[in-house]
């Protein structure tokens, strides 16, 4: 199936593409996507979870030269900057970062001190989505690390959707891996994760919004506590 890189799929095609890769392994999708948006296919990985460093070395197995993009909110943990610094000595690459146009200073002169805590959808809206939209603009479509098995709102994820936030194709391999898959992945390669997942942060976002998880407790109830906030605003807003 060819699909024109600046056109949006329709129904049918997401359908079809679905059903064609259901219980395939991930390398397939993401070989076909980089065959399908040569040059024009990011990978989104925000050095936070698991899954992304499974995603990544599985697409960089596929194109070494795939660009690897990723979010700075200039508030994320020292242990996130380190696993960046890892990939690059693992990889040979440069995973490129996108940043918010407003400094936290800027944004505290213009919304007040902790903003994240009087309105946290703000705040990601301006330290997350604006610098993810610039970012994708440059790209037809992405590979993310989404997993069905990761929150309730994420029980659905397809493994090809339309993300119309942003305008691009978006292609979830290991929607239907499990956790135990994606660490049974990292540690048959030995590769590099955040080194917080050590330290009961099984979900990991800013440091202004993100705690250790307590025994019993849901995976990501370290996000966003104490409100019923449970995703950042990247992954809301897609069709198919």
């Amino acid at each position: 199936m060819t699909i024109t890189a600046t056109a949006r799929p329709d129904e049918a095609q997401l359908a079809a593409l679905n059903a064609r890769f259901a219980g395939a392994e991930p390398q397939e999708l993401i070989a076909w996507a980089a065959a399908q948006y040569p040059g024009k296919l990011a990978i989104s990985c925000s050095f936070g979870g698991p899954s992304g460093m499974a995603l990544l070395d599985l697409a960089l197995q596929v194109d070494r030269a795939m660009p690897v993009i990723y979010v700075d909110t200039d508030y994320l943990f020292p242990e996130t900057y380190a696993t960046v610094r890892a990939v690059e000595s693992r990889y040979g690459i440069t995973p490129l970062a996108f940043r918010s146009t407003l400094t936290p200073r800027t944004q505290e002169l213009l919304h007040g001190p902790a903003l994240w805590e009087r309105d946290p959808d703000a705040c990601c809206a301006m330290r997350k989505v604006a610098p993810m939209r610039e970012a994708l603009a440059h790209f037809s479509a992405y590979l993310t690390g989404l997993r069905r098995d990761q929150a309730s709102t994420r029980r659905e994820t397809p493994l090809v959707q339309w993300d119309a936030q942003f305008g691009v194709l978006k292609l979830n391999p290991l929607a239907a891996w499990s956790e135990a898959a994606v660490w049974a992945h990292i540690a048959m390669h030995n590769l590099p994760y955040n080194s917080l997942h050590d330290r009961g942060y099984p979900s990991i976002g800013c440091t202004n919004c993100t705690r250790a998880v307590q025994p019993g407790e849901d995976a990501r109830a370290g996000r966003w506590s104490g409100s019923d906030k449970i995703e950042c605003g990247l992954h809301v807003g897609n069709s198919g």
